[in-house]
């Protein structure tokens, strides 16, 4: 059986060094090593990786960018996402915009391969429990009715810095308002969207096109 290419994208160098030793001796060959997102894009479409572990947080655009534009191009391209961050919106993005799994950079070499299989034989690698947080969000009635909601520009706002995974106070401080202003815009959010946390309302930013 013929090696999987692998592309791997991120900006740490001891990152893509690990991964390096951690597949030595597999039957997962990394063809290349990119530092951002726009060299990720270009790097796939010329090359045609069998799978792509992208971290998310990168300069030149973000891995979830990246993730968003091959996706247009390839859409059957396996894609793993690698991130530090457990973070619920990364994953909501992430199952939004057709990643093949969400890996954490502490996760086990084990579990690294395996999921590099999974997604080269064309197979999601998402676990139960992490799509478990998603799905809600996904099959909630109201996002799939087309319905235009009244958000104010300051909602609008709100909303695309907490699908980019911001928390309240990190929002508070991008938009120069106070924390308790955050806390009431997001309440009210979830109230308009009819949605009940987060992760379901970057879910829907993210099918509606807000980011």
């Amino acid at each position: 059986m013929s090696n999987i290419k692998l592309l791997v994208a991120d900006d740490h160098e001891v990152v893509r060094c690990g991964l390096r030793s951690l597949l030595a001796g597999t039957d997962i060959e990394i063809i290349g090593e990119v530092s951002t997102g726009e060299s990720a894009v270009r790097f796939t479409l010329e090359q045609d990786p069998d799978v792509v572990l992208m971290d998310i947080r990168m300069p030149e655009g973000d891995g979830l960018t990246a993730l968003g534009r091959i996706k247009l191009d390839k859409p059957e391209m396996p894609i793993l996402m690698l991130s530090t961050f457990d973070n619920p919106t990364y994953i909501a993005r992430s199952v939004a915009l057709g990643a093949s799994g969400y890996l954490l950079k502490g996760c086990t070499r084990d579990h690294l391969i395996q999921s590099i299989r999974t997604a080269a034989s064309g197979e999601s690698a998402w676990t139960r429990d992490e799509l478990r947080r998603v799905t809600g969000a996904l099959a909630t009635p109201r996002l799939a009715a087309d319905v235009e909601v009244p958000l104010t520009q300051r909602e609008s706002e709100v909303l695309r810095q907490l699908a980019y995974g911001l928390t309240n106070k990190e929002i508070a401080q991008a938009l120069h308002i106070s924390y308790e202003t955050v806390k009431e815009h997001v309440q009210h959010i979830l109230r308009k969207i009819g949605v009940s946390d987060r992760t379901q309302a970057a879910v829907w930013a993210v099918r509606k096109g807000l980011v």
